[in-house]
């Protein structure tokens, strides 16, 4: 069982980011005892968190519980989400939806046509591009003396490229162009991905995305970072109360929490990417961490997604300046904040979608 991440909180002016309770251990039993919510495994107490410090609980696996605790969390606002044992997800636990009527109507108006959804689509992808170039400015900068001068040349050339898709997603004519560039983009971001990579060790080669399955060490951690960060932007959108389904740039798809894939891709870059890198590079997953299936796919062990999660979690606590609210503030609170600032869009309050851009 990974623990729910410490107290995030702005100031007296923030609301304080309550926290996440990660189960991971299988065959958990999660169960209500007064106002904590316990963990079992084999009958034994394996751990417990006091109720009114839990936003949501991520259940990876067979995880049980009981209906009491699922009324419990829904009558106190805690979202349960279950998920497959390598991040797929599966179910949603949730009280009634709390959202601004009006405020959906505006989203749903918005989202509905492609004049209205262009200019937070083209705000979000130029933010998505421009912080991969950002991860690999921070690459270079840190570290560009010890590469090879021809890791060190194909890195410049990526950040130019990625450069030049970035301001022209901010005047892209329609929404096939953008996605075009964020497709160029992405394919140019992690063809040089591999040159952010420092461990030697083969299990570490990388040679593109993959997913469903992913194929290697370093797409299973990013599939799995993914994973939590999305479930974070989920909560975000319907904290402020946002559809986390009807998005600006994913297209409407049965099931899909479009509006969550959006918020995310700004933060891809700078939260889930670089902890991947520095999970890698500084050696804290080894080769042991991963175990391969008979179709190809690479998954994380129990051990090493602990490591991740817990890594995830200090992460989250790391300060970062808003331009916007020009404040320093735990990075864990950034989706919350874009999907404020989404909404005021919306509302009317705020001429533009200002997304976010790593500095």
């Amino acid at each position: 069982m990974a623990g729910p991440h410490g107290d995030i909180n702005r100031g007296a002016g923030m609301k304080k980011l309550l926290n996440t309770l990660y189960v991971t251990s299988e065959d958990s039993w999660l169960h209500k005892d007064g106002q904590n919510v316990v963990v079992k495994i084999d009958g034994g107490e394996r751990g417990r968190a006091p109720a009114h410090l839990l936003g949501q609980i991520v259940c990876f696996g067979h995880v049980g519980m009981s209906p009491r605790l699922m009324s419990f969390c829904a009558e106190g606002g805690i979202s349960i989400a279950f998920l497959n044992p390598y991040g797929r997800f599966l179910a949603r636990v949730e009280g009634p939806q709390s959202g601004n009527v009006l405020l959906r109507r505006a989203q749903h108006r918005h989202t509905a046509d492609e004049p209205t959804a262009l200019p937070v689509a083209q705000a979000i992808v130029a933010a998505k591009v421009a912080n991969q170039r950002g991860v690999i400015r921070r690459s270079l900068r840190d570290h560009g003396s010890g590469m090879a001068d021809a890791d060190r040349s194909r890195l410049d050339e990526t950040a130019r490229r990625l450069s030049d898709n970035a301001r022209l997603a901010l005047s892209s004519p329609d929404m096939d162009v953008l996605r075009g560039l964020e497709g160029d983009a992405a394919n140019a971001y992690f063809s040089a991905f591999s040159n952010l990579i420092r461990n030697g060790d083969p299990e570490f080669a990388f040679s593109g995305r993959s997913r469903r399955p992913p194929r290697d060490g370093v797409n299973a951690i990013l599939s799995f970072l993914y994973v939590l960060l999305a479930q974070d932007c989920r909560a975000a959108a319907e904290t402020h109360g946002l559809d986390p389904q009807m998005g600006f740039l994913h297209r409407d798809r049965p099931g899909r929490m479009s509006l969550a894939l959006d918020l995310m891709e700004e933060f891809r870059a700078p939260v889930a990417d670089r902890l991947c890198l520095s999970l890698i590079n500084r050696r804290q997953i080894q080769t042991s961490g991963f175990r391969r299936e008979e179709t190809g796919g690479v998954f994380l062990t129990d051990d090493a997604r602990t490591i991740v999660l817990k890594a995830w979690q200090e992460r989250k606590r790391v300060p970062l300046r808003h331009a916007f609210f020009d404040e320093s503030v735990p990075l864990g609170l950034m989706p919350l904040l874009q999907a404020q600032l989404l909404a005021r869009y919306l509302r009317g309050d705020l001429d533009g979608y200002p997304a976010y851009f790593w500095r």
